[in-house]
């Protein structure tokens, strides 16, 4: 059964939501289930570790018609879901805006692994092959074929902005391109300061962070000279691992499902908005941990 801390968090959900997201219009009569109960429904599949929408509506069903009377069956649930991939992410941001920790002048990025599928012949056959692609893991030390995602956040795990790309893209290049297309978030940060590891070393990007007025602080090659600060940026840069070890291991991150470009997509936006959705609730009810989800995933 869901708990009473989640059943606060949906309600409170919902009212901010429906207040500030735009009114999707439909050609002829709009579904029952609206795109903010749609969103609540998304948050809590996650955050209670359903990674199958089956088992979720089937629960939902059972447990869940007195907060949401208009449930949709799991194909309707599932067409739903892809297409309000532009709403989730809205949402992320007026999550993110509507916290104390937007403003944080500190940035952490890094990319992660997601994997799509481990046989040839589903890399082969797969509608995914062409964005998705073979690339290395080294904290496993294994090849895999799937993406990267590609997060910014903030120390307490907030996330600012994200990206899904193929794993031959460069980690340099998807993160200028990320500030190159929301100048608007460094703009409202002077003096912004962003962290990563060694695989961000390059002076063209620092040329381009440069322009914008970006600090970019990671570690040098053993063969360089060791720039300012480096020594405290070892232990600092856990914390975009525990954000990664938070999207991996209690919001299924690894156990997406998708099949489709449209798929992947909703399902990664999916668990960085309950993500973003717990730290928003955690720092607005004053909770002692930010990105603790304890409370909502029994």
């Amino acid at each position: 059964m869901t708990t009473e801390e989640l059943n606060t968090l949906l309600t409170a959900l919902y009212v901010l939501v429906d207040d500030h997201l735009p009114r999707t219009r439909w050609l002829g009569r709009p579904p029952r289930l609206s795109d903010s109960e749609l969103v609540c429904l998304a948050v809590a599949q996650v955050l209670l570790g359903f990674h199958s929408e089956a088992r979720w509506i089937r629960f939902a069903q059972a447990h869940l018609r007195p907060m949401f009377p208009d449930l949709v069956q799991r194909p309707a649930y599932n067409k739903r879901l892809r297409a309000a991939r532009p709403q989730i992410q809205e949402v992320i941001r007026i999550l993110a805006r509507h916290s104390d920790l937007w403003q944080d002048p500190v940035w952490i990025t890094d990319s992660t692994p997601v994997e799509c599928g481990r046989s040839r012949d589903t890399a082969r056959r797969s509608v995914l092959a062409g964005w998705a692609g073979y690339g290395y893991c080294a904290s496993h030390s294994r090849w895999f074929w799937g993406l990267r995602l590609h997060l910014v956040c903030t120390p307490a795990g907030l996330p600012i902005t994200w990206a899904l790309a193929t794993p031959k893209v460069d980690e340099r290049e998807v993160l200028a391109a990320l500030i190159e297309n929301e100048p608007d978030l460094v703009r409202d940060r002077p003096g912004l300061l962003i962290l990563a590891d060694k695989g961000y070393v390059s002076a063209e990007l620092d040329r381009f962070l440069d322009q914008y007025g970006i600090t970019l602080l990671r570690p040098s090659y053993r063969n360089c000279k060791p720039r300012p600060g480096q020594a405290l940026l070892k232990p600092i840069r856990q914390l975009i691992e525990s954000v990664n070890d938070t999207l991996k291991g209690q919001l299924g991150l690894e156990q997406h499902g998708g099949r489709t470009i449209e798929g992947v997509a909703a399902r990664i936006s999916q668990r960085i908005l309950a993500m973003t959705c717990a730290i928003w609730h955690n720092r607005t009810t004053g909770q002692p941990i930010t990105r603790s989800l304890i409370a909502y995933d029994s």
